[in-house]
């Protein structure tokens, strides 16, 4: 009997990170069970095994998930170092508002990518791409594991499946652009500076997020080096995924995902939670980072004082910078003075914020099919333990159905996610934010 759509779609959904590696598919019987829809037309030639590839583990899921967590304890089991895949890590002083990792978890495990740039400097996938290659070979060259992690989708993309290529501006054509935006964006002028770049020839920049100068101005950078859109440049990524049918039907499941053109075994994770608990976890996250003023606003505050705005650069649009600096700025212009419900109404938008970043991370991986989604509310142990044992021995890289968490379940609208609500934990009153307001007092009325 010919199987359902759906049943063939979830099968390959499960396999596709087995098939894309050049190990050979799982032998075990409740391995082979999982993949034999997905496998049984694999010609002789894809069955072999090619030459060896380092392993990389890759370890994503959305913020506030426990991947830094996860990520730690693989390493230290595998005798690995953490790469940080996280976009705001890289920024000196910003510790608390990017969940960084403490000094004696950087002392347990070395550490990559973390305070490397000021807040001043701008941060790219592409400059991802460059650093995160050369810390991953420079990791494998001492024999140890690379252990990838953070939440930043573009930059796992770019740096799994290679990034465009786009052409480098010369320093001229840099100025150049600089001369045409420079008036627009000291005026605040967006919109119109975005309508002189689709005029340029790029009209997918309409898509572009408000006040993102820095892309905006690479955009027209590659207008004027090219003559061409960023658009027309191929992505590595949907090439190699457009050389297979993306949907994989059970007659065109060939496996064949030209795995070669990978430049390492990547042994992706997924960590993922029902979302309600999801949710409720980043709340009280919020708060946390809220709660002691030496914490987010105290670096916040710094980010004011060394002259950034919000929405400025990378950093300061981070989110909780943002949100805060927004918030400090008032109190500011208030003479350094805030109300609780001033402040709570700061602490809901952070929290929003931060459940709608979430969401989106879920929504982007839903789509990275290489990734194998593990179920965060499950015990620990046995998660670090289907890891490593999966790191050692490839066959075993299908995730056990007691861990699998399906990607359905994080995207789909119950009725408990349409009524939500945050509920404080820490500050469910005036009274309990009367010392932030106080530091707000002493340290903000300038």
């Amino acid at each position: 009997m010919r199987p359902q759509l759906g049943t063939t779609r979830r099968a390959i959904w499960r396999t596709w990170p087995v098939l894309c590696s050049h190990h050979k598919l799982p032998t075990s019987s409740h391995s082979a069970k999982k993949v034999s829809m997905a496998t049984a037309s694999l010609p002789p030639a894809e069955k072999k095994r090619t030459k060896k590839k380092d392993t990389v583990i890759v370890i994503s899921g959305p913020t506030g998930a426990g991947k830094s967590r996860l990520a730690l304890e693989v390493a230290k089991r595998l005798g690995g170092e953490i790469i940080s895949a996280d976009s705001v890590q890289v920024y000196r002083g910003l510790d608390i508002g990017s969940a960084k990792p403490s000094a004696a978890e950087m002392d347990a495990v070395p550490h990559h990518l973390i305070d490397i740039l000021d807040t001043t400097d701008d941060y790219s996938a592409g400059s991802f791409f460059r650093d995160a290659r050369r810390a991953t070979q420079d990791v494998l060259d001492r024999g140890r594991v690379p252990v990838v992690a953070g939440g930043t989708g573009l930059y796992l993309r770019w740096y799994m499946y290679g990034k465009p290529d786009v052409p480098q501006s010369s320093m001229g054509i840099t100025s150049a652009v600089y001369s045409e935006l420079v008036s627009f964006r000291e005026s605040g002028q967006w919109e119109e500076a975005v309508e002189l770049v689709a005029r340029a020839g790029d009209p997918k920049v309409l898509d572009l997020s408000v006040n993102n100068w820095k892309r905006l101005s690479r955009r027209l950078e590659i207008i004027r080096s090219s003559g061409s859109p960023p658009s027309a440049f191929a992505l590595p990524y949907n090439s190699f995924h457009e050389q297979h049918d993306p949907e994989l039907t059970e007659s065109s499941a060939d496996g064949n995902c030209e795995a070669t053109k990978l430049d390492y075994d990547f042994f992706c994770i997924f960590l993922a939670s029902p979302r309600i608990e999801l949710y409720r976890a980043l709340d009280l996250r919020c708060e946390e980072m809220l709660a002691d003023t030496g914490g987010l606003l105290s670096e916040a505050s710094w980010l004011l004082d060394i002259g950034l705005h919000p929405n400025m650069n990378s950093a300061t649009r981070a989110i909780g910078y943002k949100q805060a600096m927004e918030y400090l700025l008032h109190c500011r212009q208030n003479g350094g003075e805030s109300t609780p419900q001033e402040f709570l109404k700061f602490l809901a938008k952070f929290q929003s914020t931060s459940r709608n970043f979430a969401k989106r991370q879920l929504t982007w991986f839903r789509n990275e099919r290489i990734y194998q989604w593990v179920d965060a509310s499950q015990p620990f142990e046995p998660v670090v333990q289907f890891i490593c044992n999966a790191y050692h021995d490839p066959d075993a890289r299908v995730v056990p159905e007691s861990l699998e968490m399906k990607r359905e379940s994080c995207i789909h609208k119950t009725q408990d996610l349409k009524t939500y609500r945050s509920v404080n934990k820490v500050f469910r009153g005036d009274d309990n934010c009367s010392h932030v307001l106080d530091w707000i007092r002493r340290t903000q009325g300038k």
